[in-house]
């Protein structure tokens, strides 16, 4: 007999209100952001960040204009304790950005965490316990009284603290942890005994953050939540209201959303939503659900291929291709109905005041994206689909962002010929595409040292009859080099995609490496082929960049 009984849960009970009003609301103005990578983000990892990881997604962090970002739970956590005093001792937190950490309501855990952030201009001190319900009853064994009182105490102790380091400017967060499965009434009462302690004032307010630590509800009760709370919590006028929605249900998103409309001034969340579980509220998503209704997000997202590079890195956790707005396929129409729409549409938007496209709901050059046209190519046609023969009959393993590249080329030459293409045929059409020499840029000789975690690069660029000496530094031979090209060219390369194989088993056989760089908001891809891995990197690298040149130098003409 099957175990799948939907009998043994029972439905979330709705939040009685007379007159709701946030239905009738409208998001005009970003939240307050928070970014929460750091600390629930690497918590969540199946490897947690190391400290160079976690200095990269800082910076990225910080680039992308988050004015508050959890650094971790230094009292926990030795890594991050140490990564807290190298952003303080080394003057990297910039004079707008503030830092937050979170802590348990212990007495231990206050007092090492206090110790941690000695010396930060600025500076949110985090606490929490749990308050639902089930963790009441199940886990603590203690009354409401009994949840109040660990409450109070921490939040005693973390004022006593800050006033033994009067050269930080303090400011409090207090969450009840699992607000979601607490009784309304409760989640109050034990709010309000934090901040009759704090004595919070509209000029130096705390912030009061409501979590669906599991989402537990549709978002439409939620938002009852927030409202229900809002209306009654004392001292309303001098608390920020936050929100940090849990992706149980799918919904984060769109709690965190009518969490705002229902009268929430702040929200947290990570980059592509990493997570406990299914994750957290994704701020990519919804601060691009805001773009696109014509609000200023507050955030930065228009180098959004760098930021899932950062991303992807940084957590070791892939990006999925119809991820909302930042996914590789999510502005690409593989039906030819859609594409002649786009297209049709595309033509006229010139001189519109406002974005009208058919399937785009913003304009992909926003967010460093270009539409690229589709053509699919069927394994059933002929003698296959393009990826297929060139795998079958000569070892090479498109990446899938290589076979749309690519693609184009075999349909405007089937077009041209109006016949069926053959393998050969397409063979040579890759090789005229991607593996000729005679470009631009040819490389020469080159040299890699390491030194302090960092890779520095020096080669010889051929420019026709001139030669070029290029320096560049990077995580890695191919990040150096993609440093020392940006500079030279004087554009900004990102590395999107990279890909490599062997074209054989045997031991010398060569090595096929595919790359995918955005040039200034524009992708270009190369290959490189090699029986030195390095070379064909390096290779593929330059051929990108030497098929930007050239359409460049056609569009000019």
């Amino acid at each position: 007999m099957s175990n799948f009984d939907h009998r043994k849960y029972k439905p979330f009970q709705p939040i009685r209100m007379a007159a709701r009003r946030w239905p009738d609301r409208q998001i005009e103005k970003a939240p307050l952001w928070c970014s929460v990578d750091l600390r629930d983000g690497n918590q969540a990892l199946i490897e947690p960040m190391t400290a160079r990881q976690k200095s990269r997604l800082w910076d990225q962090l910080v680039k992308v204009g988050f004015k508050e970002i959890e650094v971790g739970f230094p009292s926990a956590s030795s890594h991050d304790y140490n990564f807290v005093r190298e952003l303080i001792d080394n003057h990297r937190i910039p004079e707008d950005v503030t830092v937050q950490v979170l802590t348990q309501a212990r007495p231990d855990l206050i007092e090492k965490t206090f110790e941690a952030l000695k010396g930060a201009r600025r500076a949110v001190v985090h606490v929490y316990n749990s308050t639902s319900t089930v963790q009441r009853e199940q886990v603590f064994g203690l009354d409401r009284q009994g949840i109040i009182d660990i409450a109070v105490r921490g939040a005693t102790l973390v004022q006593e603290c800050a006033a033994r380091y009067p050269e930080t400017e303090w400011v409090f967060e207090y969450s009840p942890e699992s607000f979601t499965g607490t009784e309304l009434d409760f989640a109050v009462e034990v709010c309000d005994a934090v901040t009759a302690v704090w004595q919070p004032t509209p000029e130096k307010p705390v912030i009061i953050n409501l979590p669906a630590t599991v989402e537990m509800s549709t978002p439409n009760v939620y938002a009852d939540q927030i409202e229900w709370f809002c209306d009654r919590v004392a001292r309303r006028e001098s608390l920020l209201i936050s929100l940090h929605t849990h992706n149980d249900r799918g919904c984060a998103v769109a709690a965190a959303e009518l969490g705002v409309m229902a009268g929430a001034d702040r929200v947290e969340g990570t980059l592509m939503g990493n997570g406990e579980r299914t994750g957290n509220m994704d701020i990519v998503t919804m601060a691009m659900n805001l773009y696109s209704q014509g609000v200023d997000p507050r955030l930065q997202l228009g180098h959004m291929d760098e930021i899932i590079q950062t991303v992807k890195e940084c957590t070791q956790l892939p990006v999925h291709p119809r991820h909302p707005w930042a996914g590789e396929l999510v502005f690409t129409a593989f039906s030819g109905s859609h594409q002649d729409a786009i297209k049709k549409c595309l033509s006229k938007q010139e001189g519109r005041e406002h974005w009208e496209v058919a399937y785009l709901p913003i304009d992909p050059a926003d967010i460093g994206r270009s539409y690229q046209e589709v053509i699919r190519i069927n394994s059933q046609s002929g003698k296959g689909g393009i990826a297929y023969v060139l795998q079958r009959d000569y070892g090479f393993e498109l990446p899938r962002w290589l076979q749309i590249d690519f693609s184009a080329t075999v349909q405007a030459f089937a077009e041209e010929r109006e016949k069926e293409v053959s393998g050969e045929e397409i063979f040579q059409l890759f090789q005229q595409t991607y593996l000729e020499e005679g470009g631009e840029y040819r490389l020469g000789d080159y040299q890699v040292n390491r030194a302090d975690n960092t890779d520095q690069l020096q080669a010889q660029l051929q420019q026709g009859a001139t030669s070029h000496t290029l320096k560049g530094s990077g995580n890695g031979v191919v990040a150096s080099f993609v440093d020392a090209m940006s500079r030279f060219v004087g554009k900004q390369i990102v590395l999107v995609e990279y890909s490599e194989h062997a074209l054989s088993q045997s031991a010398d056989a060569e090595a096929v490496c595919y790359i995918q760089l955005n040039i200034d908001g524009e992708r270009h891809c190369g290959v490189g082929r090699s029986h030195d891995i390095i070379q064909a990197s390096l290779d593929g690298i330059l051929g990108a960049i030497n098929r930007a040149e050239k359409q460049a130098a056609h569009a000019a003409a």
